[in-house]
Parts: C-alpha cells; sequence; structure tokens
C-alpha cells in the first residue's frame, strides 16, 4: 500500500484535527501507563470515542497497549506475585466476554455516556484515597477480576478496581504495579480474541493502530523512566487532573463544539 491511500484510508470520516488529537491523546495515556502501570484507557477512552467511536475506541488502545506494553512484561514477571494474579485472571475469563457483548451490542452513544459516568466514578473512588484493607481471599479476587474484566471489555477501563484492591495491603508498590501490568497483559489477550470473535478489530483499528502505536510507545517509555523519580503523590495529582479533562472532553453534550 503507498502513503497516499494510507493516508486516506486512516482520515476517513475524520478530519487532521482530530486524528492529531488523537495521537496526542494517545501519548499523553502512554505516560500515564508507562509511569503508573494503570490509567491508559481511563485518560484515552472519553476522547478518542467522541471522535471515533467506542467500538473503534476500545479496540484501538487495547491493540496498541497490547503490543507496545510488551517490554514492560519481563520485569513485571519477575517481580509480581504470580498466584494471585492467575486467580484475578479467572474472574476476567467472565467478565471481559460480557463486557464485549455489551461494546458490540450496545448503541454507541450509550456506551459513550457510560464510559464518560463510569469514568467519573471510578476516578472518584482512586481520589477519595480509600483502598480495600482487609485480608485478600481467592474468591473475592475472582470477584474483583470480574469487575474489572467486564469494564476492560466494554471500554477498556479496568484498571481502578484493580487498583483499589491491591494497593489497600502491605504490598510494596513495585509489586503492585508488577501486578497491575502482568494481570492487564493477560486480561488484553482474553480481550482481543473476545473482540475478534465480535468482529471488533478490522481495518480501521489497525491502521489507527499503526499511527498511535509509536506516540503511545514513547509515551510509555518515558512513564517508565519517570517511575521512581517524580513523587507518586504528584504524578497522582497530574494523572487525576488528566482524567478529569479526558472525561469533560468526552462529554457527547460537547460534540458540537469540539467537532
Amino acid at each position: 500500500m503507498s502513503i497516499d491511500p494510507f493516508i486516506q484510508a486512516l482520515a476517513a470520516d475524520r478530519s487532521a484535527g482530530e486524528i492529531a488529537v488523537l495521537l496526542a491523546t494517545a501519548f499523553v495515556a502512554g505516560l500515564a501507563r508507562g509511569f503508573s502501570g494503570f490509567g491508559a484507557a481511563l485518560i484515552f477512552m472519553p476522547v478518542a470515542s467522541a471522535i471515533a467511536g467506542p467500538q473503534l475506541a476500545a479496540p484501538l488502545i487495547l491493540v496498541v497497549d497490547l503490543v507496545m506494553a510488551l517490554p514492560m512484561l519481563p520485569a513485571a514477571w519477575r517481580r509480581a506475585d504470580r498466584r494471585d494474579v492467575g486467580i484475578m485472571a479467572i474472574g476476567a475469563l467472565v467478565g471481559v466476554p460480557l463486557g464485549g457483548a455489551a461494546l458490540a451490542l450496545a448503541d454507541p452513544l450509550w456506551i459513550r455516556w457510560g464510559i464518560v459516568t463510569a469514568v467519573a466514578c471510578l476516578l472518584g473512588l482512586l481520589a477519595t484515597g480509600w483502598r480495600y484493607r482487609g485480608r485478600p481471599t481467592p474468591p473475592l479476587t475472582i470477584a474483583v477480576g470480574l469487575t474489572s474484566g467486564f469494564f476492560s471489555g466494554s471500554a477498556q477501563i479496568g484498571g481502578p478496581p484493580i487498583v483499589v484492591y491491591w494497593l489497600g495491603g502491605t504490598i510494596p508498590i513495585a509489586t503492585v504495579r508488577a501486578n497491575i501490568v502482568l494481570y492487564f497483559a493477560i486480561s488484553s489477550l482474553i480481550t482481543a480474541a473476545t473482540y475478534i470473535t465480535a468482529g471488533l478489530i478490522g481495518l480501521p483499528v489497525l491502521l489507527l493502530t499503526a499511527a498511535a502505536a509509536p506516540f503511545y510507545g514513547a509515551g510509555i517509555y518515558l512513564g517508565s523512566r519517570l517511575f521512581g523519580l517524580a513523587s507518586d503523590r504528584t504524578f497522582r495529582r497530574i494523572c487525576f487532573g488528566l482524567i478529569i479533562l479526558a472525561a469533560v472532553i468526552g462529554l457527547p453534550l460537547l460534540d458540537p463544539i469540539i467537532r
């Protein structure tokens, strides 16, 4: 394929400004992912859904993240509590297909409202600082994995339930981050199989992936380098602010203004 047809296919039904916003959002989302191990879709999905629709935005961030996060896996495998991650993934086996079915069958406008609402609620939960302080048990871990899996399958925003659950104990922050990275690698494979079965991954997703991957990868690299250098409190506040901005921009009510 020559470059001109590629550009024409990439920009179909989208302006150059919209493509630029998508790529910039992918970079910022990668920053959050590289530093904390999660948060990319919370930033990316509200904006990308407003521009390209949730049925394209969710597979896009899934494929980009699955490919560009691969370099993070070796360190995560060494540091993670693989038993806990495996138990959590059992819940994802049930939750992800349910969420994928909702994404494939529901009205895009209602999905967008659901994404913005869910992002706001999950952000509010994280911002309060509340964490689960009880002793983890396999049934509860599976239930959290199921909940996270549903959010991942429907909108790729399954991080907050996992973070709230794992950050509540005495696990070192490096282990928590490794657990999150390893869990979402497994969850992403389950989600990819679900999306392919539902026909959600096609040429438009692959074209946008090719365009967004370098920006997202650069964000992950820079975010990973910043991990341990910036204060966790400061970076958390920055991420919260970016997520709030993304949720506001993604409001369907603002479409006449933004688009």
